[in-house]
């Protein structure tokens, strides 16, 4: 596949072997809840023997990015939510599709570019495992702060990996007075979110929802990539 060819297409189930005996080479198949199937490219880590499976929303065809949304509102309703809080830069994307979806009439963005009436009460610091050089500040608009009180919140981001950005979310909205009914992602990736994020958010296992679920990945003799037996057993992959 050409680079510009991934999120693209979504596959009807079983078109892809998600388990071949020489390991997985190119992408990794992962599969909505329906068993549909959306190929995501395989990203080498540093130390050659591991990899993830990335998800770029704002790269994807509409028709994959409306799956996204529509499968986020659905796993999210049940946990009746008010407004939709979304984290930049990617999870907006989501955030703003999902709301519609949930028959809401607005969104609110959180964001990472500091407006002269924003206020360093309302902003907290905040790095990402795609940039874990570069510490930024995530601010809430001051005139937003309105439309999160005292509602059921949803807090939204594209990928849930480290936990970092969801982690510095949810301390942001801790200072507004606000805890979300729930959290979700258009992918987990991997399960290394769950321990700092229960660690601020108790009770997050049954309260993260994700529309799709890849593991970390680990180069096997063959060459190929394998799910390590962690994520395996936490029902990740």
């Amino acid at each position: 596949m050409q680079p510009h060819d991934f999120w693209q297409e979504i596959h009807p189930p079983r078109t892809f072997e998600r388990s071949p005996s020489d390991g997985l080479r190119g992408f990794f198949p992962a599969e909505f809840a329906d068993g549909r199937q959306l190929r995501l490219p395989i990203r080498e880590l540093a130390d050659g023997d591991h990899a993830l499976a990335s998800l770029i929303i704002n790269q994807a065809g509409f028709a994959v990015e409306e799956a996204l949304c529509a499968g986020l509102a659905e796993l999210a309703r049940p946990f009746d939510p008010e407004v939709v809080v979304g984290l930049p830069t990617l999870g907006l994307t989501l955030a703003s599709g999902t709301a519609k979806r949930l028959g809401h009439a607005r969104y609110v963005p959180l964001g990472t570019s500091r407006k002269f009436w924003y206020r360093e009460e309302l902003s907290v610091p905040m790095s990402s495992i795609t940039s874990p050089e570069q510490v930024k500040r995530l601010y809430l608009d001051p005139r937003m702060l309105p439309l999160v009180e005292n509602r059921r919140v949803l807090l939204v981001d594209d990928v849930i990996s480290s936990g970092r950005s969801i982690v510095a979310a949810l301390r942001l909205l801790d200072a507004c007075g606000v805890r979300p009914v729930a959290i979700g992602a258009a992918m987990l990736q991997t399960n290394a979110w769950q321990e700092p994020v229960s660690a601020v958010y108790p009770g997050a296992r049954d309260r993260v929802v994700g529309v799709l679920r890849t593991p970390r990945l680990k180069r096997n003799p063959a060459g190929g990539w394998t799910p390590q037996q962690a994520d395996i057993d936490l029902q990740v992959f």
